[in-house]
């Protein structure tokens, strides 16, 4: 198997341009990821990229393997995972075009599978024991830096700090649900942030969101609404700008190893009952 120390979940944008891409299929004991993984090396680094969605964009955002996606990741040796997505502005002041590195996050999604340790007996037959861990600070402090900083290098001035509220999908907000979310004090809005932080925190991995502000959610504009064809057009008009703050991101982070950080201790104290990959 092959090794990787760092995972961006995003789009095939990411990767498509680089030289020697090796695609590996992982099997997992939630059953298949997204898509393939496709290792790459950025500044030195061996990276993981996995679609989200699934080549093509196939699969909605309900509908995600986010527990195979996390433990594919955590089996090819990242520890440390980048996690792009495109969302809605729930203020007027963050338009389309604006980078947003959250440090909070509100889940309002409802069928997602989101722990690995619910006491459900696995394909090989271990069992996970019921473990509580602490999510108050769902994303990694040290990632968090690492992405602003890499934006301000490339002279886009991110939003250093936010809440994401992810909902369920695949449908936008009612204009009600946006002025609620809005009148909440929430940042953006999207539908995949949810349950990537949580599960990439029971495997202790650091993780970190990027979220693009691709349309004003539809409680703050006039007119239809945000439409599925304005968020590609806009995220493809950014995705290149993007796709260099990530890299920069990724040769900022430090070694696995070195890692210190709330994320690497997650576990600490609690019995799993399972091994980990």
């Amino acid at each position: 198997m092959a090794d990787a120390q760092i995972g961006v979940i995003g789009g095939s944008g990411f990767y498509s341009f680089l030289d020697d891409v090796t695609e590996i299929t992982v099997d997992t004991p939630y059953g298949a990821p997204s898509d393939s993984l496709f290792l790459g090396e950025i500044a030195g680094r061996q990276v993981a990229f996995l679609p989200r969605h699934g080549r093509g964009h196939h699969l909605p955002p309900h509908r995600i393997n986010y527990r195979a996606n996390l433990w594919a990741l955590r089996s090819l040796g990242v520890r440390q995972v980048l996690g792009p997505c495109a969302v809605g502005g729930l203020r007027p002041e963050y338009g389309p075009g604006t980078l947003l590195i959250p440090d909070q996050l509100v889940d309002r999604t409802k069928t997602r599978a989101q722990t690995y340790f619910d006491g459900v007996p696995l394909p090989g037959g271990d069992t996970p024991n019921v473990v509580h861990l602490t999510f108050a600070d769902p994303y990694c402090p040290v990632g968090r830096q690492a992405a602003l900083a890499a934006a301000r290098g490339r002279d886009w001035e991110p939003v250093d700090g936010g809440t994401l509220v992810v909902i369920e999908g695949p449908r936008f907000s009612t204009r009600a649900e946006s002025r609620w979310h809005a009148a909440q004090g929430w940042s953006v809005v999207g539908m995949t942030g949810h349950p990537e932080a949580v599960l990439a925190r029971e495997l202790s991995l650091c993780y970190t969101s990027l979220t693009l502000v691709t349309d004003l959610d539809a409680g703050t504009e006039t007119g239809d609404g945000v439409s599925h064809e304005e968020v590609l057009r806009v995220f493809s008009q950014n995705v290149g700008r993007l796709r260099e703050v990530l890299f920069d991101a990724v040769a900022a982070l430090p070694d696995n190893v070195d890692r210190n950080c709330l994320c690497a201790d997650a576990h600490a104290g609690w019995d799993l009952g399972i091994e980990l990959p």
